[in-house]
């Protein structure tokens, strides 16, 4: 426990720090998360992690994530047309390692690649909003996030009887994963209240209800894979907390769900 908060306390300071700061060195943060989560997920396929084709991934998540606009480089690429050429060099991999590495090997390194570089996108992204309040859009997505998951920790342990889906996580329960969804939603409530007319009542109840459901599943897809390969934590980066997937499982889904469906209203 004093291991987990220690590294909670020194990881939440730099992160939270160079969030406030924003910037070129904020997005550099995010990209090296993105790359050091996709390395993990390479790793818990048991595909050499710096092997020739998870190098195709990890350029695919550094294409995705690289703080292009900050640094006003013109790219006309779409991201689209990012994802589609990504496809079309692992599947060129089938063919020139002769199947040595197969099709159902790059579709998951594939996977691998627009899950983390999608996600991690839309992380470094909100805080460079064009309104100027990307930091005000950032902590309310990562604080409804946060509480969620505090709800539905301590709801669950005072109240929780009826398992939520035992097979994949047996620990979480449907009054933990209901408390989760009350206090993600009143903490947007008070972000609406505190933003001077920048978020409605309305919008708080979307963005809370989104990042408790939408985190939730995220959440529980990390652990249906974890569970594929019958390991507890994606990486050991951070001690006491796992890897930087096991941090950032909720974020990765939430943060370009908000924005696909237009939820932050800017």
């Amino acid at each position: 426990m004093k291991q987990r908060l220690i590294t909670g306390i020194i990881a939440g300071t730099v992160f939270l720090g160079l969030c406030f700061i924003g910037g070129l060195s904020y997005h550099l943060l995010i990209l090296a998360m993105a790359l050091i989560g996709y390395y993990e997920f390479v790793k818990m396929t048991k595909t050499a992690p710096f092997g020739g084709t998870a190098w195709i991934g990890y350029a695919g998540v550094l294409l995705l994530v690289f703080p292009w606009n900050l640094l006003n480089i013109d790219v006309q690429l779409p991201w689209e047309h990012a994802i589609w050429l990504l496809l079309l060099l692992f599947l060129l991999a089938t063919v020139t390692t002769k199947n040595a590495i197969d099709i159902q090997r790059v579709a998951l390194l594939f996977l691998g690649a627009v899950y983390v570089g999608i996600g991690f996108s839309f992380i470094a992204e909100s805080r460079h909003a064009e309104d100027g309040h990307g930091i005000f859009w950032t902590f309310l997505l990562l604080g409804s996030i946060w509480a969620s998951d505090a709800g539905a920790y301590f709801v669950g342990k005072a109240a929780g009887r009826h398992k939520l889906w035992p097979s994949i996580s047996p620990n979480k329960t449907i009054e933990g994963a209901l408390g989760g969804v009350v206090i993600a939603v009143f903490t947007s409530l008070i972000f609406s209240f505190f933003s001077n007319g920048l978020l409605s009542a309305g919008q708080a109840v979307l963005i809370g209800l989104s990042c408790a459901v939408i985190g939730q599943l995220g959440d529980l897809v990390q652990s249906a894979y974890k569970r594929v390969y019958g390991i507890k934590d994606s990486g050991s980066l951070l001690p006491g907390h796992g890897g930087i997937l096991d941090r950032c499982d909720s974020w990765i889904v939430v943060f370009p769900f908000v924005h696909m469906l237009g939820l932050l209203p800017y």
